[in-house]
């Protein structure tokens, strides 16, 4: 692993940045490989990087159909958490928790994870109601949860609306100071040069057509660049997960749905925590520039375009101006939208396709950045064993024929509720 000293860095930016060399390859297709992963984000990076360390398989290729971090993983609003309630979320997302605690260190990489904490604001008694039930639900998981009273938030987050006639008033809010943020492009970038230092191939410009088929098995997929043989193909393309399942034959049970963000002009630093509105579904951080790092609802309509249309935009500052007043003094500097896959019960799909031969990892809705290493550990088990590890053992596909689905409120809205 290359490591550059203070003034290989300073030489550097004076010859205009061109002695550095390749974090990752660029690497060519093989015919064939053990594994395919589909999708070059957070979360097929990190399962190639855990199919190599965890389970020893290094005939692997990660296939991206644009470049590396181009899709979701780069178009979100960077935030961590494992403030989950549900039996089958709660132990999954605290798993990634400790993940993201170890990763830099692990990846031998900087993703920036800034454990800044979290606080999720009650606005009537029976919110708080909702929040201690939440918070005791997480510390009997061994999950850190505090219930702060008006007082104890105001104190740690001064710049709200506390005042008389404010519009929603604050009667108090839920913390987890392990939570907090990461740098989103820093972690795909890590989980890249990690998987190649083992000698998985990333392959980018490479998008899928459809698959190679033997009987009734899928053993490749056809791509821009040509065939690719594998033994087991998985899906880890986010908001596209519909597109390559029905190019198998499948229909899954979920809605491909609009997520934007916004950020604004930088100002001093105002907030040093993420916080998330109880009345209204928005929430912002302040990032390490300065900006108001601000998210909100889906765009009402199904779509694929990373983009998004004005009514949120409108919607969404409204709401951050009633719940941050000096908001309103602020130009927004830009915004950007990512596609996401939303599940009907908000919980994410990990297990083996009705296909033999694919896997699918999607339906990820709000939890999808937060989820990443704890998606790729799992997924990567079930790709090795042809089993779910226990953590992931509940998010079948099937659950929705059964009726057993995990319906987590409370963490964003699925597209069944508007």
């Amino acid at each position: 692993m290359t490591h550059y000293s203070a003034f290989s860095l300073f030489r550097e930016a004076l010859r205009g940045n061109t002695g550095w060399t390749r974090a990752w390859r660029d690497a060519t297709p093989k015919p064939a490989y053990d594994v395919v992963i589909v999708g070059g984000g957070g979360h097929g990076l990190a399962t190639a990087y855990y199919l190599a360390k965890n389970h020893g398989l290094t005939n692997v290729a990660v296939i991206e159909k644009g470049w590396i971090g181009g899709g979701n993983t780069g178009r979100n609003t960077t935030i961590i958490r494992s403030n989950y309630m549900i039996d089958g979320n709660t132990a999954f997302y605290e798993h990634s928790m400790k993940l993201w605690e170890g990763m830099s260190r692990d990846l031998n990489f900087n993703v920036m994870y800034s454990p800044r904490g979290q606080l999720n604001l009650g606005h009537s008694p029976a919110q708080m109601d909702a929040l201690a039930r939440r918070g005791n639900i997480m510390r009997m998981n061994g999950i850190d949860a505090e219930l702060l009273s008006r007082e104890e938030v105001r104190q740690r987050v001064p710049i709200l609306d506390y005042s008389d006639h404010a519009r929603f008033p604050i009667h108090g809010g839920l913390w987890q100071q392990r939570a907090g943020t990461a740098r989103h492009d820093a972690v795909a970038w890590g989980y890249a040069r990690g998987a190649d230092a083992q000698g998985v191939d990333i392959v980018q410009n490479c998008e899928v057509t459809g698959y190679l088929r033997e009987h009734d098995r899928i053993v490749g997929v056809e791509t821009t660049r040509g065939p690719i043989r594998a033994k087991k193909v998985g899906l880890a393309v986010a908001g596209h997960t519909g597109q390559l399942a029905a190019k198998a034959g499948l229909r899954l049970p979920i809605e491909t749905h609009v997520l934007q963000a916004f950020v604004t002009e930088a100002i001093k630093p105002v907030i040093d925590c993420v916080v998330a509105f109880g009345a209204v579904h928005f929430y912002v951080s302040q990032s390490d520039k300065g900006g108001l790092v601000m998210g909100g609802d889906l765009d009402g309509h199904n779509s694929y375009g990373q983009r998004g249309d004005l009514p949120i935009v409108e919607e969404t500052m409204a709401a951050a101006k009633a719940l941050v007043p000096l908001v309103s003094r602020l130009r927004l500097l830009r915004h950007w939208a990512g596609v996401m896959d939303m599940t009907m019960d908000g919980s994410p799909i990990i297990c083996r396709a009705p296909v033999d031969g694919l896997y699918i990892n999607g339906g990820w809705c709000y939890g999808g950045f937060k989820a990443t290493p704890a998606s790729g550990w799992c997924f990567a088990h079930t790709i090795a064993h042809d089993a779910p590890h226990p953590l992931n053992a509940r998010f079948t596909l099937d659950r929705f024929r059964r009726g057993h689905q995990l319906d987590e409120k409370g963490m964003g809205p699925t597209p069944w509720a508007h």
